[in-house]
């Protein structure tokens, strides 16, 4: 059921998108949501943001990095062949209004899971300001795309090889000292990334939601593995969010259970890469 459609590659042996045949999931979803998939019978389940959606065509679009054994097998499926389980979609939807001037602010494979964010904010009569970041230009991803549903784009590198030199917490400062008044902010990427854009934005007083990426397995809130902490409460990041309020999210324990399984993760890369061809 679960057919690939179209596959091609953004960032070569990276980053990787894919529309994936569901027509429930096309019908039903709204920017922020997620789906958990399993490529095959003996995988693991892993979520992710559904980055667009055609209900006419009834497919999904996903992008992924290449990180652990599933999305390293997930780049190895070809046009045609199908994933064994896709469910969807899952998670609270990003609450969109009009707000006026809004700032979306995007690191590395974040952009993918903040632009139907941008998409929908436009949608709704906003003036969308995006700024997207990576470490070099080279590392940069859907710069059109952004473009398309933004009234302005600011491309950020850490070495300066494109667009402003250095973080997008700093840009988005420059932003704000230049005249720009946001009334909220987005952001999604590193989870450094995301505590530094939130204390950027509390220096202005300026609202901003954040989309957090903790270990989840069943994504309905059975589990537990996803929960977080925000406003001194424990939170499920799979039916509470996955989008919470930056500025009570607890970043320093959300980065020290993202670690937990590091070491597990870099094992079973290693025992399974050799066996693994990315297709195209």
């Amino acid at each position: 059921m679960y057919e690939i459609l179209a596959k091609d590659v953004l960032l070569e042996g990276s980053v990787y998108r894919a529309r994936i045949k569901a027509p429930h999931i096309a019908n039903k979803r709204k920017a922020g949501q997620f789906i958990i998939l399993r490529t095959d019978d003996d995988g693991e389940r892993i979520p992710l943001t559904i980055a667009d959606a055609d209900p006419k065509e009834g497919s999904i679009t996903l992008i992924w990095q290449v990180v652990g054994v599933t999305t390293q097998r997930l780049a190895a499926k070809k046009v045609g062949e199908a994933l064994v389980d896709l469910a969807g979609p899952l998670g609270k939807p990003t609450h969109i209004e009009k707000w006026g001037k809004v700032v979306c602010v995007c690191g590395g494979i974040g952009t993918a899971p903040l632009f139907p964010i941008a998409q929908a904010l436009t949608n709704a009569g906003n003036e969308v300001h995006t700024i997207i970041g990576a470490r070099n230009k080279d590392l940069l991803i859907l710069e059109k795309e952004m473009a398309g549903v933004s009234h302005e784009v600011g491309i950020c590198t850490d070495d300066g090889t494109k667009g402003f030199k250095g973080f997008v917490s700093q840009l988005l400062e420059k932003w704000v000292g230049e005249g720009k008044e946001f009334k909220q902010a987005f952001a999604i990427g590193p989870v450094p990334m995301m505590r530094a854009t939130v204390g950027s934005c509390g220096k202005f007083n300026i609202p901003c939601e954040v989309s957090l990426n903790p270990i989840m397995v069943d994504g309905t809130g059975m589990c537990g593995g996803c929960r977080v902490t925000v406003g001194g409460e424990t939170k499920f990041c799979c039916v509470d969010g996955p989008e919470f309020d930056g500025h009570k999210v607890d970043f320093a324990e959300l980065m020290k259970r993202l670690g937990s399984y590091r070491d597990h993760e870099a094992e079973a890369k290693e025992k399974h890469s050799c066996k693994i061809g990315l297709g195209g």
